[in-house]
């Protein structure tokens, strides 16, 4: 007796159709699996053998296979416990239902109840592309498809529930869903404020900032274009505080970066819970002990790392030269390319990686080179071996490189007469204003911001006047610049003239990128 369902699998961020085919025939009793299963789709032999027992129903004494078809790429995870069932049941004529425009999915415990699988999402829309009508999920997983219509998804509780369902007995509630592929990915998405933590992401207002006025201009050019950024100072001068400050002035994200980072999410298994779509930009920080694993993404299966993770958002790397220099120069590719590729020994995985970099670090390993109030007690050969463990082609990657000073009492002590602060509100709403006009530049490309646009393309989007011509020629001998500096110059420029709404960029705005260069 032969029957089979479909199910689905992941390949990186792809997701691919699965067929489950079970097979029961004569013999000694036997259950194997095939198909290129990982080691937790084997185990779905007691799981499945458990939950069909302890749901009161036979386990078939015959020989059992089941292959998981195509079997040219490998299955991992639990969550073909339930199409495995299900489609044993169909063959030993326990269970009589159509499922042939049905997609199933879903880990089982051993009592029969389901459990959370990851990259329900990607899947889930990847079945919707298949043209399967409907989808059985976990009810964990109810809130990623709540972010779908055109597919008639049932979260499904327990066994016993979805065996009732079938029968007709008590009918599965669908979950009610929206149309993705007909809202405008351009727009921003709907603001329920979910974060990737899961909490309410707390960000610093920078009129809580006191003084600081040249790096709170910097921090609007970066959130502006989409621009990394390296704060340089000495401890106590705000450095931190600035960049958590940054993402209270970025702009919302589009429905396509929501849609994007939610599915890295559900891969990763990170989606927090009741949560279908993320729309809060993600804010990494991890610690300077990170690996390179886990920053770049890999394991047996070749999960997202927090480069991928950051997708959307900002990747804060503090105190950057306590980092292994295996691990920053990991970043060079990702930052260039935009997205990471992971290779393994049975296949490789490619993720989108497109955030902002935002790192922080002292002058020196005391932190108090050029402080004008301490005096630095580092030898040459200590600053030396410091500064080496950040190489010249990543800090060739950092379009803003600022070097932020300590803050004077005079901004501190209450009562000062120094200009009205701006609240994080204000400044944007400025930011926002930029980003349309990158919208509108870069309508029909693959460009999301000024930072991303391509090296070949930058002469025609950044305009420049014959006195800018001039400045930039200047500066690129004073400064050794090479050419990717000249192009990072360049679209830093044009994310300040989009600031002052001008269409060319001029000397001035030449000027202000050139600064944030170190000479």
């Amino acid at each position: 007796m032969y029957a089979k369902v479909n199910s689905m699998g992941m390949q990186g961020l792809e997701a691919l159709p699965v067929v489950v085919e079970a097979d029961l025939s004569g013999g000694l009793p036997r259950f194997d699996v095939v198909g290129l299963p990982g080691s937790s789709v084997s185990e779905s032999r007691e799981r499945v053998r458990s939950a069909l027992k302890n749901a009161g129903l036979d386990f078939p004494v015959s020989r059992i296979t089941v292959n998981l078809a195509p079997a040219d790429f490998r299955k991992e995870g639990p969550l073909y416990d339930l199409p495995i069932l299900v489609a044993i049941l169909l063959a030993s004529r326990q269970l009589k239902a159509d499922l042939t425009e049905a997609v199933l999915l879903g880990e089982l415990a051993l009592d029969g109840k389901t459990r959370r699988v990851n990259g329900a999402l990607p899947m889930l829309i990847a079945a919707l592309e298949c043209g399967w009508k409907t989808a059985y999920i976990p009810a964990a997983n109810a809130a990623e498809a709540a972010v779908l219509s055109g597919i008639t998804v049932y979260p499904v509780r327990d066994l016993a529930q979805l065996l009732r369902h079938f029968s007709g007995e008590e009918p599965i509630a669908p979950v009610v869903g929206k149309d993705h592929r007909s809202a405008d990915l351009l727009q921003p998405a709907e603001q329920g404020r979910s974060s990737a933590s899961g909490a309410k992401q707390e960000t610093v207002d920078l009129a809580d900032i006191k003084g600081q006025f040249a790096a709170k201009r910097a921090l609007e050019v970066a959130a502006a274009g989409g621009h990394n950024l390296l704060l340089v100072g000495p401890p106590g001068s705000g450095k931190s505080m600035m960049a958590k400050a940054l993402p209270g002035i970025l702009p919302s994200m589009t429905y396509r970066e929501s849609l994007e980072t939610s599915k890295i999410y559900s891969i990763a298994g990170r989606l927090p819970p009741d949560a279908g779509l993320i729309t809060v930009r993600p804010f990494l920080a991890p610690h300077h002990t990170v690996t390179e694993v886990a920053l770049t993404g890999g394991g047996g299966n070749c999960r997202p790392g927090e480069l991928s993770l950051a997708h959307g958002g900002i990747l804060f790397l503090d105190e950057l030269p306590q980092f292994s220099r295996r691990t920053l120069e990991c970043l060079r590719q990702p930052l260039e390319e935009r997205q990471v590729t992971i290779f393994r020994q049975r296949y490789s995985a490619t993720y989108p990686c497109s955030f902002m970099l935002v790192c922080a670090m002292n002058p020196c390993p005391c932190g108090y080179l050029g402080d004008p109030h301490h005096t630095c007690t580092c030898t040459e050969h200590m600053r030396s071996a410091y500064t080496s463990r950040i190489s010249g082609p990543l800090l060739d990657r950092i379009d803003i490189q600022l070097q932020v000073q300590p803050v004077a009492w005079d901004d501190l002590r209450p009562g000062n007469s120094a200009p009205p602060v701006e609240h994080s509100s204000a400044v944007r709403l400025r930011v926002e204003a930029a980003r349309a006009l990158q919208r509108d530049r870069f309508l029909g490309t693959d460009i999301a911001c000024n930072a991303g646009i391509p090296g070949s393309q930058v002469r025609t989007y950044c305009r420049l006047t014959k006195q800018a011509e001039q400045v930039l020629a200047q500066a690129f001998d004073r400064l050794g610049l090479s050419a990717r500096g000249a192009d990072k110059i360049l679209r830093t420029a044009r994310t300040i003239a989009d600031l002052d709404g001008a269409l060319e960029l001029d000397s001035a705005h030449l000027a202000e990128a050139i600064s944030y260069r170190p000479g």
